[in-house]
């Protein structure tokens, strides 16, 4: 298994697989624009930025369940976009513990669990996942994005 498995569906309804990153490193987080961590979303957006011609993708799946999120999926995208200029994609809003969590936290999860077990405590949790789809390390809501740089590059560079 891995991520390429899953389906998901963006911001504007349309779904497709994951494995159409096949081959790139991907960050995922679940985020949330009322969250006092929201300002990382530049941060993402910079890191997205600097290396997403070398082979990166950030993906962002709000979710509301820690009642930190906007009513709809459209609202939260243009709302990182506005005030974050965020361009790499946006997901429809989805629990990410639970019995209706997208299924792609799921695997996240199992294969990177965190400190205290594998539920999400807060938004903003980052997963990073290697080019054949497997999830190679788990960062907390704190943790600042820029410290994921030095893990990005080396898989960055494994792939050259």
């Amino acid at each position: 298994m891995s991520i390429y498995d899953y389906e998901v569906t963006l911001e504007n309804g349309e779904s497709y697989k994951l494995d159409k990153y096949k081959g790139q490193v991907a960050v995922i987080v679940n985020t949330a624009t009322k969250c006092g961590f929201a300002p990382q979303f530049e941060e993402l957006e910079a890191i997205y930025k600097q290396f997403k011609d070398s082979g990166l993708i950030v993906l962002g799946f709000p979710s509301n369940q820690f009642k930190q999120e906007v009513d709809s999926s459209h609202a939260a995208a243009e709302a990182c976009r506005m005030t974050y200029g965020v361009t790499f994609p946006m997901h429809e809003i989805k629990d990410v513990n639970g019995k209706d969590q997208l299924p792609l936290f799921g695997y996240l999860k199992d294969n990177a669990p965190g400190v205290v077990g594998n539920s999400i405590k807060w938004n903003f949790t980052k997963f990073l996942v290697n080019q054949n789809g497997e999830v190679i390390k788990r960062y907390a809501p704190k943790t600042d994005p820029k410290t994921m740089i030095p893990d990005i590059e080396e898989l960055l560079a494994l792939q050259k």
